[in-house]
């Protein structure tokens, strides 16, 4: 449904991107697929989002959809356990911003924040 970003065109970075990949399609286009966050308790989930049952990555997309299940709600779930398992140990954030060799430059959240293009 993207007119910026077609899946199909996405799709085909995974036969161009080296390493271990993997491809999620969202539902909707490039804003609402992505700004896709799982519903509040007890409302139903607004998208889906597909993945394919094991590694395989042919370079077909559609021979990819045809191997692909279809999963009720928010992609972000997923995400957040692919991260973790891919993620080293957690530590806690810094007290204060900066160090001694890069010194904060403001408070958070900076002027350009504030400006108007």
């Amino acid at each position: 449904e993207d007119h910026i970003v077609p899946w199909h065109a996405a799709y085909r970075s995974t036969q161009i991107l080296t390493g271990k990949k993997r491809f999620v399609l969202g539902a909707s286009g490039h804003i609402a697929g992505v700004i896709n966050p799982p519903p509040k308790p007890g409302k139903p989930p607004k998208r889906s989002h597909w993945i394919a049952k094991g590694a395989a990555l042919p370079a077909d997309p559609e021979a990819w959809l045809q191997s692909a299940v279809e999963h009720p709600g928010s992609w972000w779930p997923d995400w957040s356990a692919w991260l973790a398992s891919h993620a080293g140990a957690a530590k806690a954030a810094p007290k204060a911003p900066g160090n001694r060799k890069f010194k904060a430059i403001e408070p958070a959240p900076g002027r350009y924040v504030k400006v108007k293009a």
